[in-house]
Formats: structure tokens, C-alpha cells, sequence
């Protein structure tokens, strides 16, 4: 069967998981993403496979062809969603697309010059159906934004306070996209999509230790701090928004939990300690053998 769903940004976080389970489901899925090799090694050669770059719309018509419904992420270093993001989605509606399942942040309509907020805008607009996926902080960020400083040097390096965050495991964003995208009466929608705990950093730091063995602390670093770390090892845009994020979160407005991701998908969210059993392995240090080199040359 042809698709008619393509998902975006497939090998991210979130797009890996919403292709997962449409595929668990039986659905034919389009992936959609940078490198069509690295996507066929990752879903198979069953998953159909379209270049598709933001910066460059000759991509867009071939990868839209024949697709219904569309999952769409913002990538982290675009900024200009005006420049970018704003061709894709025309070019969307003119390929004949009717739904657009795309993936927001939570408490956004208080955060108006997030670039998210642009593109929810622009959709509500534009004509096309629209389902805003409304996220809190992913739990994922853990083992990949956060990854070198939990498994290098045994810290979370996030300065939030004491402030909660309702976490949310991208599986569970996966689940509820692809519900979205293939059951009807979500189109015109907006979930706010958090785990079913709130958590501060402190706390997320003891479930660490308690689950790898060894003592990850919580350095609660000033926005500062921070913002220069970043700036050291990304681009200023990238440490601007970083910072921004975490300030909101400092202010409490990453604290609220909902029940959306039960009553969407049926079943309660992953919790952080389930997480981090799952994830384990990326957290573990490398250990380097001291043995002396053996001399193989004869």
C-alpha cells in the first residue's frame, strides 16, 4: 500500500518514535529526514524513504507526493521558521496534504516569540488541518543533549533550581502522534503532552544514582554559567534558546502535569525511573583497558 503519511525529522528523538509505532500498528509510513541510507538502515527497507532537507525546496514536492497527513518538528538550528519552515508548509498544501500533526512546546501561547509559536500561527492559518502536540521537557534530552555530562562527570548541568519539570518520554509523544495522524477527530486540536510526575532536578539526580550504582549530582548552575557552557559548545542562537527554555522552567511553567497522553493513548505515561532503566546503557562510562599493547609482527 502507498503511504499517505510522511513523518519529518525521522531520525530524531521524537520522529524515530512516531515511525516506530506507526509501523507497529501496520500503518505505511513515509520517512522523512536528511540521509534516506541512514533511514533505510534504521527502519528497513519496507519504510519508504524521501530526502528532505528544509534549506533546499526541491526536496519538498517529491517528498509531499501522494501524502494525506504529515508529522512536522521544528530542527533545533533553525531559527528562521519564516525562511524555512514557511515554504515546506506551502508547499504541503499544494501537494494536496490535509493534516499536519506538529510538534510544539508547552504553556507556548505564553512564550510568543518562540520560533513554535510562529509555526503554530502560520498553520492555523494556511487552511491545512492541525494538531499541536504541545510538549514538555522530553526525558530523552538526558541521553543525548545531557549525555557527556551525566556519563563523563557524574552531573546534570541544568539551571533550573528547585523548580519541577513534568517530563515526558518521547515513546509516549511517538503514541500520541500516531493516534493523531491516523484516527479522526484531531484535526483543529491542541494537547498539552507531559509525563505523570513532576520532578525537580535534585530528584531526577537520586533516581540516577539509585539506577546506575555511582553518585550523579545536581550542580544547579547559575543561567549564566550556563548560557557561556553552551556558548563554548554550540552557536550563540542554540545558547540563547537553551537558556531561554530553562529560564521558563525556573519561573515554574514546565511544573504542570496533565492526563492527555492517558486519554489518548490509553495507558499512563512512562515515569523517569523507567527511563533511565531503559536507557542505562547510555549512561555507562567507557572503561579503558590499561593492559600493555601486544606485539603482533613477527
Amino acid at each position: 500500500m502507498f503511504p499517505s503519511i510522511l513523518v519529518l525529522g525521522a531520525l530524531g528523538n521524537v520522529g524515530a518514535e512516531v515511525v516506530n509505532c506507526l509501523q507497529a500498528s501496520g500503518v505505511p509510513v513515509r520517512a522523512g529526514d536528511l540521509f534516506p541510507e541512514n533511514m533505510r538502515q534504521r527502519f528497513g527497507e519496507t519504510t519508504g524513504c524521501a530526502s528532505f532537507d528544509f534549506s533546499k525546496p526541491e526536496t519538498f514536492t517529491p517528498a509531499f507526493q501522494g501524502i494525506e497527513r504529515v508529522f512536522l518538528m521544528r530542527p533545533p538550528q533553525i531559527a528562521d521558521v519564516k525562511k524555512f519552515m514557511f515554504p515546506a508548509i506551502d508547499a504541503a498544501k499544494a501537494a494536496g496534504v490535509r493534516q499536519v500533526v506538529f510538534l510544539s512546546l508547552i504553556e507556548i501561547e505564553q512564550n510568543k516569540i518562540a520560533p513554535h509559536y510562529k509555526v503554530e500561527q502560520y498553520l492555523k492559518k494556511s487552511g491545512l488541518g492541525s494538531t499541536f502536540l504541545r510538549c514538555s521537557f522530553f526525558m530523552q534530552n538526558l541521553n543525548t543533549t545531557h549525555l557527556a555530562e551525566i556519563r563523563d562527570r557524574d552531573e546534570i548541568y541544568i539551571p533550573v533550581g528547585k523548580a519541577r519539570t513534568s517530563f515526558i518520554d518521547v515513546r509516549d509523544i511517538g503514541a500520541v502522534a500516531a493516534a493523531a495522524l491516523t484516527q479522526p477527530g484531531h484535526e483543529n486540536q491542541a494537547y498539552d503532552l507531559t509525563g505523570g510526575e513532576a520532578l525537580d532536578y535534585f530528584q531526577v539526580a537520586s533516581l540516577f544514582s539509585h539506577v546506575l550504582g555511582r553518585k550523579i549530582t545536581y550542580k544547579n548552575p547559575s543561567s549564566l554559567a550556563f548560557f557561556f557552557r553552551q556558548l563554548r559548545k554550540r552557536h550563540l542562537g542554540y545558547a540563547l534558546v537553551t537558556t531561554w527554555l530553562y529560564s521558563n522552567t525556573r519561573k515554574g511553567m514546565a511544573a504542570r502535569v496533565t492526563g492527555e497522553v492517558r486519554r489518548l493513548t490509553g495507558r499512563e505515561p512512562i515515569p523517569m525511573r523507567q527511563y533511565i532503566e531503559d536507557y542505562r546503557q547510555s549512561w555507562e562510562k567507557t572503561v579503558k583497558s590499561t593492559a600493555p599493547a601486544m606485539n603482533y609482527a613477527k
